[in-house]
Parts: C-alpha cells; structure tokens; sequence
C-alpha cells in the first residue's frame, strides 16, 4: 500500500486529537501530536520561570530540555527527560501559555527538525495547527478540521471541567482568546492550506469524520 504523510490541522476541540490517534489506528501509522510538544516546552518554561516572549531565554531552555514521544500501553506519552508530564501539559494555563510559546521563531524551529525527522518515513499522522502549511507543505493529504466556537468550548469544558473547576463561560472566553491568538500571529498562524481538505465537526461524529477522511485516503492510493 501506498506510504502517505497526512496532515490534519485546526483550532482547539475541532476534534484533531482523538480523529487522528483513530485514523492513524485504522490505517497502521504513527501518530504525532505536535501541539504536544509546544505545550511541553511551554510546561518547561512555566517551570522554570520563562516569560513566553523572552527569546534568549526560550532558545536557551530549547537548547538543552529533552522532549521524548514514547508509546506505552496507557497510550502515547509525554516526557521532559526521565519526568512524565503528559498530564501536567493538559491544563488551561499550559494551553494558553503554549498558544504563546509556539508563536515565537526560536522555538518552532528548534521543534521544527524534530517533527521533519518523525515523518520522513511516512506512514504517519501529524496533528498539530502548522502541519500543512509549514512544517510538510508537500505531505500527501492535508485535512483542517473546524467546528464551531460553542460546539468546541463545550468538549473542552466535558474534558477538563472536573480537574479545573472552570464555568462554561470561562472555557468558551479562554478559547476565543487563543483562536484569536493563533489566526492572527506573524509566524505560521492558523489556517488552512490552499489544497487542504475542510471538515466541519459540528454536527458529525468521530467515526463519521473518520469515514470521510478514510475515502480521501482511498482515493490517494488507488491514484
């Protein structure tokens, strides 16, 4: 079967994270989630007492953290060194700080070789909000996954309202404020590639966004 390099971009609670682990099941690939890694960094930074817009000092923390993607059997995981921060980066300051952190040059091109090297055999998923447009401008399938602004507050809420105790009001305020930051930033902000492939995942299910990407990659590789 045809080897292919799929890039599926969008704003926070399009859906991306669960749509690409099931799609890159489905199909046998890797599954990378960038936005991970930014927010490992922003982590780091937090940790270490790094404002988002102090370049010397985000170059310096990029120069010698270590940021590992290991898989296990409670899935993929995220660890800085030998500490497993995967939950720790799940939090509504981490987002924000991440939507910052990411927007600074010397940090995506300190995770920009990182991400090239993952996907340079293809038969990968890459989810992130860069992949198409930067980062593999020339992979084989891009898809930008939206849905609109209550439909995402609200799974971001059902997700993480327990662990932080934020109102409904306050989740949908947080990511009007970040897709506001991410579309409209200098460096690779949000947006879909000219040849991506749009999905709106208002009013579908995951397996019906799935499905639909599946026929794109039908397509691809009888072509």
């Amino acid at each position: 079967m045809k080897k292919l390099l799929i890039t599926i971009d969008g704003p926070a609670g399009s859906g991306k994270t669960t749509v690409s682990r099931n799609l890159a099941e489905k199909l046998g690939y890797i599954y990378v989630d960038t936005g991970a890694l930014y927010r490992g960094v922003a982590h780091e930074a937090r940790q270490n007492g790094i404002s988002p817009d102090d370049d010397a000092g985000l170059e310096r923390l990029c120069a010698h953290i270590r940021l590992r993607v290991i898989k296990t059997d409670a899935g993929t995981r995220l660890y800085s060194g030998d500490t497993d921060i995967s939950d720790r980066i799940r939090t509504p300051e981490i987002s924000m700080m991440a939507s910052a952190v990411s927007a600074r040059p010397v940090v995506r091109q300190a995770l920009l070789d990182i991400q090239r090297q993952l996907g340079a055999g293809k038969n990968a998923v890459f989810e992130g909000r860069d992949m198409g447009t930067v980062v593999f401008p020339d992979a084989d399938i891009k898809f930008f996954l939206t849905a609109n602004l209550n439909t995402r507050a609200m799974r971001r809420y059902k997700e993480f309202s327990e662990e932080t105790n934020q109102a409904f009001e306050e989740v949908a305020a947080d990511m009007k404020k970040r897709d506001e930051n991410d579309a409209s930033r200098d460096v690779a902000p949000l947006k879909p590639a000219d040849d991506a492939v749009f999905i709106d995942s208002t009013n579908l299910s995951v397996e019906a966004v799935v499905a639909e990407m599946m026929g794109k990659v039908a397509e691809k590789t009888q072509s």
